[in-house]
């Protein structure tokens, strides 16, 4: 029997903030990321994402690891993990940490400071996370 390898690998990334919060998709192949949305860190946010995961049909996620200079956990770091739980039991898929330190710095430096500066930061994440797996 032969077995074919599709070459999907559907990602989603994540900027987390306490106010509001960054999302990029990637391309089918999962290669290429894009910014998506901001939208508030309130308790509609995990509902948000299972939709998301269910309608791309998303395959794992990457979330922005949230540690201070010294590499040490922030005060966001907390809500990450918990979220990381909520939505670990809630779908099922891998969840993977990227360091997240001036994502948001670099979006503001390539783009401006617009509406869509947390999705792109999130895009960066999520591309920093896609280029150590092509390595």
């Amino acid at each position: 029997m032969t077995v074919w390898y599709s070459g999907r690998m559907k990602r989603l990334g994540i900027d987390f903030g306490t106010k509001k919060i960054g999302i990029a998709v990637t391309d089918d192949a999962g290669k290429m990321a894009f910014p998506r949305a901001v939208v508030p860190n309130d308790e509609s946010f995990v509902a948000y994402i299972v939709d998301v995961v269910t309608k791309e049909h998303i395959d794992e996620i990457v979330v922005g690891h949230s540690l201070n200079n010294h590499g040490e956990p922030n005060p966001v770091h907390k809500q990450v993990q918990d979220f990381i739980a909520d939505i670990t039991l809630s779908l099922g898929i891998p969840v993977h940490l990227e360091p997240e330190q001036y994502s948001s710095k670099q979006a503001g430096q390539i783009q401006g400071n617009t509406k869509l500066l947390d999705a792109s930061a999130a895009a960066i994440i999520l591309d920093s996370f896609i280029t150590k797996q092509c390595n």
